[in-house]
């Protein structure tokens, strides 16, 4: 029987020829041909203000917490149910973190609860687009603009993707995308900044290029560069970039076979939601991008059991997130406060295998597997 593994990375057929061509043309490091391909992708096609590719999504929000100026003590409030990066990226600026709770509808951050969390040292809030579902942006802008916030959208799983229309990533001051191997669209490692706030563009490129102005010089702006700003080597190799624009030509077959798989489990499964499983939840102010098909188990014993359960029959479902507040690192950084919602998300969630190639008979034993489970439970 074929193993069905959680994730498959997506190959177009084109990314070995666009390798090759990069490496030919003599130009491998950063901001080769192949980066402005995609850069120019972005920004004309998708319509973000301005984009720079990075070597991961954790760098694009380095980036954009060197972009904010943070000192040590200043506060970024931001959900426990994320990954380490995205506390990671702030904190290494000397940040406070001060983790908020995932919504009952699903692992978003309340948004209701955010004024509350705001203090005079609160620099900047961080909602996370969990599964590439819209968190509820308007009361988190609205609360943003109140006392002066930055707006920093990790996006990471979150690309094409919208919000009332608009596209997730371009809603913030500034956001970071993922391109790892496990996301819609992928080179292996890699990310992308997006700016969205203008302010921050040049200065964006300088941090960027390890703080030197480097690419006014490329572009003929100035007749030698400097060291002006801190910075470091933010740059994917052009490699890399090779590899992803040939995933971004495919952008359109990805989504739709992705969201068909989506699609089908949700229909599949939807019987289970008379047993108390969770579904995932779309609202009305969000779209599917077919990225993670979860469910939501009814504790960590039934979970550690259907994982085990679709093992046995060579199917690797995983959990996700283990809530942040109670990390071994940051338990005792955290201020005490319950977040049931994280806690609940960290024992109960299980992501099912979504990736192009499940095709019906392969996704068939899974939607199978998990009724199997279920049944008589």
């Amino acid at each position: 029987m074929q193993d069905i593994p959680f994730n498959k990375p997506y190959w177009s057929g084109s990314e070995g020829r666009y390798i090759e061509e990069a490496v030919k043309s003599g130009k491998i490091s950063g901001d080769g041909m192949f980066t402005k391909r995609c850069h120019t992708f972005f920004e004309q096609q998708m319509g973000f203000a301005k984009v720079l590719l990075t070597s991961s999504c954790t760098d694009a929000l380095e980036l954009a917490a060197l972009l904010l100026k943070l000192e040590p003590g200043d506060e970024v409030i931001m959900p426990s149910y994320t990954f380490a990066g995205t506390p990671n990226a702030f904190m290494l600026r000397g940040a406070k973190i001060v983790f908020a709770d995932s919504t009952a509808e699903n692992p978003n951050i309340d948004s209701s609860a955010l004024e509350r969390l705001v203090t005079s040292r609160t620099r900047a809030i961080v909602p996370v687009h969990y599964a590439g579902i819209a968190c509820d942006m308007d009361p988190i802008l609205t609360v943003a603009s109140r006392y002066g916030l930055a707006v920093v959208e990790d996006a990471a799983q979150a690309i094409d993707s919208y919000y009332r229309g608009r596209l997730l990533g371009s809603l913030g001051a500034l956001a970071g995308f993922s391109f790892h191997e496990t996301k819609n669209i992928i080179s292996g490692e890699g990310g992308m900044l997006t700016i969205n706030d203008l302010q921050y563009s040049e200065r964006a490129e300088i941090l960027r290029e390890k703080g030197t102005n480097r690419a006014s010089f490329f572009r003929g702006e100035i007749n030698k560069y400097s060291w002006v700003d801190v910075g470091s080597s933010f740059l994917p190799s052009d490699i890399t970039a090779a590899f992803l624009w040939a995933q971004v030509e495919n952008l359109a077959a990805i989504q739709k076979r992705r969201k068909e798989v989506w699609q089908r489990y949700q229909e599949a499964l939807a019987p289970l939601a008379a047993q108390g499983v969770g579904l995932p939840v779309i609202p009305e102010y969000a779209t599917n991008n077919g990225h993670i098909y979860y469910l939501v188990c009814r504790g960590l014993d039934e979970r550690t059991a259907l994982i085990q359960y679709l093992r046995e029959r060579q199917i690797l479902a995983v959990f996700h997130y283990l809530a942040l507040h109670k990390s071994p690192y940051f338990t005792a950084r955290h201020d005490g406060r319950d977040l049931p919602w994280a806690d609940h998300y960290t024992d109960c969630l299980v992501r099912l295998p979504l990736y192009y190639e499940l095709y019906p008979e392969l996704q068939n034993r899974v939607i199978d597997g998990v009724l199997s489970f279920y049944r008589g439970r």
